[in-house]
């Protein structure tokens, strides 16, 4: 099966970056630049299945694409590697993978997966130097949230977790206490990072994804305000907060 606008895309990244006539936007960035970008195409693929938007999908995995083919082009330019040896690298990991379907291995599962994945990140680590850590890979540009949840998950691998959600919970009141406690506005930073983080190992143990909840909890907020603002009209700006209070109660009923 060969895909020629895959081709065709490589071929229209390869012209916006020529040094000499390709797009000056384009010419001048760099993996540093375009990374945000990377970063919010693949929140905006998200959106789109969250809304069940299939023409939408269609549409950012496109522009999700092009990130991918971005950066490929960027780093063979630089003599590091080229798309085609992105698609085979991520062809070998899943085969790789998935022992029981692609090499004839007798079992297979996630607990198998994550086992692989253990190895290979085992393997980096031996290349790069000494002991590799459990939370070795956890990407520092993940959302915070996001990445609270997998440096736990990762943790408790090692057994370095609560028994059971109780103690968790338990951690939300001594880190809230200790909020309260804080005397300088560094403190409470640092302090309100534990209880977010001690909210997010809460979810965790409660079989609830933390990032999913707090984009619900946006979603909700945003269109119970949305209709506030369109049951007040003008006058919504000038209200009082009892007034507010009143419409924010009723856009809840509704």
């Amino acid at each position: 099966m060969t895909f020629p606008n895959i081709e065709r895309l490589v071929a229209i990244m390869a012209r916006l970056r020529d040094p000499k006539t390709g797009c000056e936007w384009d010419t001048v960035q760099t993996f540093e630049t375009i990374a945000p970008y990377t970063i919010e195409e693949a929140y905006e693929v998200a959106d789109a299945c969250q809304r069940g938007d299939m023409a939408d999908l269609k549409d950012e995995l496109g522009d999700l694409l092009l990130q991918v083919v971005f950066h490929s082009r960027m780093a063979e330019e630089a003599g590091h590697f080229a798309l085609a040896d992105v698609v085979a690298a991520i062809s070998d990991k899943m085969e790789r993978r998935h022992p029981h379907i692609f090499l004839g291995q007798a079992e297979g599962g996630h607990h198998l997966w994550e086992q692989i994945k253990a190895a290979e990140r085992s393997a980096k680590g031996h290349e790069s130097a000494g002991a590799v850590s459990a939370l070795e890979g956890v990407a520092l540009g993940l959302p915070a949230l996001l990445r609270a949840e997998k440096l736990q998950k990762r943790a408790a691998r090692t057994g370095f977790d609560w028994p059971d959600a109780s103690g968790a919970r338990a951690k939300i009141d001594e880190e809230l206490a200790e909020v309260e406690a804080a005397a300088t506005q560094e403190e409470r930073e640092e302090e309100i990072g534990d209880l977010l983080f001690a909210v997010v190992n809460w979810a965790r143990k409660q079989g609830v994804d933390p990032e999913a909840a707090l984009r619900g909890a946006n979603a909700k907020f945003e269109r119970r305000f949305k209709a506030m603002e369109v049951e007040a009209g003008e006058a919504f700006a000038g209200l009082d907060l009892d007034g507010k209070e009143a419409l924010w109660v009723k856009a809840k009923r509704g």
